[in-house]
C-alpha cells in the first residue's frame, strides 16, 4: 500500500511532505478573434457548458462583436479555460502547443519547487498582477515533455484593522 500511495504522489519516509493542489484546469490558447468561434465549436460538439466568460473590456460598445478574453466551460463535471493569445506565432515560437494546465496551489513556491526537483524547469520568476478573477501570483513550468504548467495562488490581502 506504501508503495502505490508513494507512486500516486503520497510523502514516504524520504520525501519531502505531501503537496496538495486546490485546482487543476486546463488552458487551451486559440487567436484572439476565434475565440467566439471555439467556444461555439466545444459547445455544439462535446456538450459543453458555459460557466463564465470575460470580454475584453478594451473594446467599444460600436465594435461589432466584443473579443472573448477567456471562457470557462464544463464536459463531464470537468472544467476548462478557452483564452486568447493575441500573437498566434508566439506559441509556434515558444514551442508550445496553445495547452497550459493551470493548477492552483496554496503554496506556489512550494509547487514549484517539488515540479523542479521532479526534473521540470521553472520559467521565469513567480509574479503578482490583477486579472480577471482578482489579483493572484503565477509561476510557470515545463515538464520533461514540453508542457506548460502554470501554478497560481490568490493573492491575499491584508485587511485593515481598525483599533
Amino acid at each position: 500500500m506504501a508503495q502505490q500511495d508513494a507512486q500516486n504522489g503520497a510523502a514516504t519516509e524520504n520525501s519531502s511532505p505531501t503537496l496538495s493542489f486546490l485546482a487543476f484546469k486546463p488552458q487551451l490558447f486559440v487567436e484572439a478573434l476565434k475565440a467566439n468561434d471555439a467556444v461555439l465549436f466545444y459547445k455544439n460538439a462535446f456538450a459543453a457548458e458555459e460557466v463564465s466568460r470575460t470580454l475584453n473590456p478594451k473594446r467599444k460598445a460600436d465594435q461589432e462583436t466584443p473579443l472573448v478574453l477567456s471562457a470557462d466551460l464544463k464536459i463531464a463535471g470537468s472544467s476548462f479555460v478557452v483564452a486568447t493569445v493575441d500573437d498566434p506565432a508566439s506559441l509556434v515560437k515558444n514551442g508550445g502547443n496553445g495547452v497550459v494546465f493551470s493548477l492552483e496551489a496554496e503554496d506556489i513556491e512550494a509547487a514549484i519547487a517539488k515540479a523542479v526537483s521532479a526534473g521540470a524547469v521553472a520559467e521565469g520568476e513567480v509574479v503578482e498582477f490583477e486579472g480577471a478573477y482578482g489579483g493572484r501570483r503565477v509561476g510557470k513550468v515545463t515538464d520533461p515533455y514540453g508542457y506548460v504548467w502554470q501554478i497560481s495562488t490568490p493573492v491575499k490581502k491584508s485587511a485593515d484593522v481598525e483599533v
